[in-house]
């Protein structure tokens, strides 16, 4: 690639006058050695799986295979449609649909990791969403995860995409950043905006401890991926109204990788510490244990 940072990237596209998207597109064909339609196609695919799992979650009741998820997207769905939802009904719809793509991923579905299985949500929350609230084209969404594809090859060679590394700022944080971003060209708006969008977005996500329940991809995960999408749309709307991120992108992304490097191994994916290891956590992980037990037991009989 010919960008390393945040900052390269935005002068890049000022130097060609191209748009995010399109710099990523040429560039990745360059370092694959395919044609950009190619790659344009790949990504065009994922955006048809995203859209399936949206589908597929929003309408579902089932529960993942450890029981403890599961119909959450499909009630929060109802419920934001409804009058008395505290919030707009659009900003509910990516907050639904973040949560039934969580919940795909949770019952063993097919996703698209962006850029992990556990922030799976957050992107197609927002996309999707944004979709239908303004009539855009898929082809005109594909064009948005190029985009949110050169955010989060920016974090992932300056900091941390995994919870295991550096805590659920790493999976939430960055895909947070990356919808954020993404978001901002798909209405039109600069590089540099949307580079502001990214710093915006995962100010807010800085210190997020990974701590997941059993050490399962479910709780708090899929909750997180919810409010995340949220949070994307916020940080897209201040960035597009002129607000900057005071402290350059570049700059938050390098915090996250000294917050993610300092935390404890016990926040760290590890279920040791957390919401995991609270009262409720510890009697869940019981449970989980002895499901395991009576199902291996009932394996060993047949």
């Amino acid at each position: 690639m010919r960008f390393s940072n945040l900052k390269e990237l935005a002068l890049l596209c000022a130097d060609e006058g191209k748009p995010i998207y399109l710099i990523m597109l040429e560039d990745q064909a360059l370092e694959s050695g395919r044609t950009a339609e190619q790659e344009w196609d790949k990504m065009k695919q994922y955006y048809g799986i995203m859209k399936e799992a949206v589908t597929k979650g929003i309408s579902s009741e089932k529960l993942s295979r450890s029981g403890l998820t599961g119909g959450d997207a499909k009630r929060v769905h109802e419920y934001t449609r409804q009058q008395e939802a505290s919030l707009e009904p659009f900003t509910g719809l990516a907050m639904a649909y973040a949560l039934a793509v969580s919940e795909v991923n949770a019952s063993m579905g097919r996703i698209v990791a962006t850029p992990t299985a556990g922030s799976c949500g957050i992107i197609p929350g927002v996309f999707v969403s944004s979709q239908e609230r303004f009539g855009w084209t898929d082809d005109h969404m594909v064009n948005g995860l190029f985009c949110a594809g050169a955010i989060g090859y920016i974090i992932a060679n300056n900091s941390f995409i995994s919870g295991a590394e550096g805590g659920c700022q790493a999976e939430i944080g960055s895909a947070i950043g990356m919808a954020a971003g993404a978001l901002v060209e798909l209405k039109g708006g600069t590089p540099e905006q949307a580079v502001h969008a990214v710093g915006l977005a995962m100010k807010n996500t800085l210190g997020l401890i990974c701590d997941p329940v059993g050490g399962l991809v479910e709780i708090p995960c899929i909750v997180r991926n919810g409010f995340g999408a949220v949070n994307a749309l916020a940080a897209a709307d201040m960035a597009l109204a002129g607000v900057s991120s005071v402290i350059p992108s570049d700059e938050v992304i390098q915090v996250m990788l000294e917050v993610g490097s300092a935390m404890p191994d016990i926040h760290r994916e590890t279920a040791r510490g957390g919401l995991a290891q609270t009262p409720t956590g510890r009697q869940i992980i019981k449970q989980l244990a002895k499901d395991r037990k009576k199902f291996r037991s009932e394996l060993k009989k047949r």
